[in-house]
């Protein structure tokens, strides 16, 4: 395994956490501009292929999430074993969570091709989408390796400390789907006119070369994937470790969504007005969280390497100095769309309507930012002290128990600024309740070090 340029148990903690933060932004601005690149092409197609793969996008973030669940796991288990100086264990972890990957690859394949009609026409698919969404996912299934092998092998890479290389990744992937969209939708050159057939086969290539990447990466420079034959035992126990903090996560991320879903069908009735300018205030704030969800990526294998060299003065200092980032990075949006949220509305439409409803999201949300950061820490530290069951109850709790609900209440009098304040008041409680209990289990866990001999 050849050193990363970064020692994440030596170097001082705040350029780690500057170091490591930024390069992972301009990766996941690379995926967001994957998407949305998908978006406007196939838009160009017409309203029945953009509304058939609207209607994928469900199915495709359930995969997905499984797959980063899988990632989850595997970042938090080689960050640690990289800080025990465990080398035998960052290889069986590694190698282990992409067989793992192709298992997973293999049910989805033919648990999807069978399962297209029924499953679709239940999400909703008529006559007209119907034909479209066959065409786009029995591609899209046929190359569903590409999509979740480079995700759990890129929580690898970061899990050794490695930002850069996954972020460049993802670039890639986002300048290849933005060469070969055009080219096999509307058939350019000497490509055929694939429509949104050419979507799919963009996506799958683009992956692909990913793949090839990650894998490169992981086999022949870090040299942590093993060819040889394991004992059965070690590896179902590989399994069983990957999927104990995973599958939590994996359930964590699905039920987002689905959350997600309840409080957009509130907001609809408020009126179209409402639905539109929620849709343009989400998709804005999609990159202010950028770069939170950047720290998040990068918090874990940080935390997961000190934590397995029993740095525990460092392991403190690592989560004030990523809370410090947090509160600081919030106040810092705020105080930007404070004074943008007036004007931002008004780069997508003339409705005032809209506008209006885009402005207040952007001047009441972001005060929760920082608080969003915090329990993106607490609940990633719990996963990495193999506490994922706790992570995942208080995420669960923080969106079934507390935001629908409050929302639901404070809609009936406040309207629509009653749906933003309760996002607020949600994360401010889980973020209590986070922090109490990723302290119970920290506390436990130095004074247990503490006591032996």
């Amino acid at each position: 395994m050849q050193k990363t340029k970064l020692n994440l148990i030596e170097d001082p903690v705040t350029p780690l956490l500057l170091k490591m933060t930024f390069p992972m932004i301009f990766g996941m601005l690379g995926i967001v501009a994957f998407n949305m690149v998908d978006t406007y092409y196939v838009s160009k197609l017409g309203l029945v292929p953009m509304a058939a793969m609207t209607l994928t996008f469900p199915v495709v973030m359930i995969i997905g999430s499984l797959a980063q669940g899988i990632g989850i796991g595997a970042a938090a288990l080689i960050s640690k074993s990289v800080g025990e100086k465990r080398h035998d264990k960052v290889v069986r972890y590694t190698t282990d969570s992409l067989i793992l990957g192709l298992l997973l690859v293999f049910v989805f394949v033919v648990a999807g091709m069978l399962s297209i009609k029924p499953l679709f026409t239940a999400l909703g698919a008529d006559a007209e989408t119907m034909p479209y969404i066959m065409d786009y996912m029995k591609i899209w299934y046929s190359g569903v390796m590409f999509l979740i092998i480079p995700m759990i092998g890129n929580s690898g890479i970061r899990a050794l400390g490695d930002t850069k290389t996954p972020a460049l990744i993802m670039k890639i992937a986002a300048v290849v789907n933005m060469i070969f969209d055009p080219l096999l939708i509307f058939g350019y050159g000497p490509f055929p006119e694939m429509g949104i057939k050419g979507a799919a086969l963009a996506t799958v290539i683009s992956r692909a070369v990913t793949m090839i990447v990650s894998i490169y990466v992981l086999a022949y420079r870090q040299k942590i994937i093993s060819l040889r034959r394991a004992k059965l035992k070690v590896i179902i126990q590989s399994f069983k470790d990957l999927l104990y903090i995973g599958l939590p996560n994996a359930l964590t991320k699905i039920t987002t969504p689905l959350a997600i879903g309840v409080i957009t069908s509130l907001i609809a009735t408020f009126g179209n007005e409402a639905t539109a300018g929620f849709g343009i205030a989400t998709r804005i704030e999609m990159f202010a969280m950028l770069v939170l969800n950047a720290l998040a990526s990068i918090y874990v294998p940080l935390l997961g390497q000190n934590l397995g060299a029993k740095k525990y003065g460092r392991v403190n200092e690592i989560i004030k100095k990523s809370e410090y980032f947090s509160l600081l990075y919030g106040l810092l949006t705020l105080v930007v769309f404070l004074f943008l949220g007036g004007l931002l509305g008004k780069i997508f439409t003339d409705n005032l309507q809209v506008i209006n409803t885009v402005k207040f999201y952007l001047y009441i949300i972001p005060i929760g930012y920082g608080l969003k950061g915090l329990f993106l820490i607490y609940t990633s530290t719990l996963n990495v002290i193999n506490k994922p069951l706790y992570s995942a109850l208080i995420a669960i709790i923080r969106l079934f128990v507390l935001y629908v609900p409050i929302a639901s209440f404070l809609s009936s009098f406040m309207g629509l600024i009653g749906v933003w304040i309760s996002l607020n008041l949600s994360f401010l409680i889980s973020v209590v309740i986070s922090k109490v209990v990723m302290t119970k289990f920290l506390g436990k866990i130095s004074s247990k070090a503490l006591t032996l001999p």
